[in-house]
Formats: C-alpha cells, structure tokens, sequence
C-alpha cells in the first residue's frame, strides 16, 4: 500500500540550530514516537528501533535509515526501511527543507512511504491517520526541543 503526506511546521529558531538538531540521534530518538534505540552508523546512517502500534496491531520495526542529498543548512533526503515480523514492512522517505521565515524557520517535509504486510491490511484511512497522528507528534517534540 502506497501512501504520501506532506505538511509543513514553523520553528523559532535558526536554519542552522533546526539543522544541527536533524542530524543529532539523541534529539530524534527522543522526538520519534515509540523510539526505543537510535544510533549513529559507520555509512552516516541510523540503525533504529521503534515500537508502533497501528489500530489493533502492534509491532516493534527494527531497521535502517539513510541519509543523502545533503544541503546544510537547507535540507536532505531521509530513508528508510523497517521490518516489524508478522505485522509487516515500511519502507519509504522524505524530503525535508528548510527556509527562512518570520525571524525562524519553516521546515516542510514530503513523505512517501510502501507499507505491507498486515498494517496494509488494515486500510488505507487508518493507516493515514496514524501516519498524520505520528508525523505531529514527532514534529510538536521537535519544536519543543529545537525552542528548549
């Protein structure tokens, strides 16, 4: 099942502090919703661990996120794959920019992912829900600790 969202959140502060946060693993993991382990691979990657649960589904993806397109302090493309066992796979990425607005930051993301498995099973508007549900949650602890 394909699925895309986009969206877009305004951060007060600079292009360069929203950047070093993007690329910092101690800040994502804590803003990644269920994020159980994050850490810094040798290829300029994360491996992760993250604990999820999509309408009656629950799973813990295990899996790898990469890097590339680097335009500091402008944006990167960010991938991904994770496996979740029976409950099924996600894989997808996101371009993310960044651009000077108001005296902060405006960060805008576009999202395509692949889900399979039994989460696709489960609909196409659950899935979107969650998705949409997720993305806030990690975007309103990003701004929180880009601002603290």
């Amino acid at each position: 099942m394909a699925m895309t969202m986009n969206g877009e959140v305004q951060l007060a502060a600079t292009r360069e502090a929203v950047w070093a946060k993007l690329n910092d693993p101690e800040v994502l993991k804590a803003c990644i919703p269920g994020c159980e382990e994050l850490e810094k691979t040798d290829d300029g990657g994360f491996r992760a661990t993250a604990k999820m649960k999509v309408g009656p589904v629950s799973a813990r993806f295990k899996g790898k996120v990469m890097l590339s397109d680097l335009d500091p302090p402008n944006g990167y493309k960010i991938s991904g794959e994770g496996e979740g066992g029976v409950a099924g796979f996600a894989k997808g990425g996101a371009a993310v920019k960044l651009a000077e607005k108001d005296g902060g930051t405006l960060l805008s993301y576009d999202v395509e992912a692949q889900i399979g498995g039994k989460l696709a099973q489960l609909g196409q508007r659950l899935i979107n829900g969650t998705a949409k549900k997720l993305a806030d949650e990690f975007f309103a602890n990003f701004a929180k600790a880009v601002q603290g």
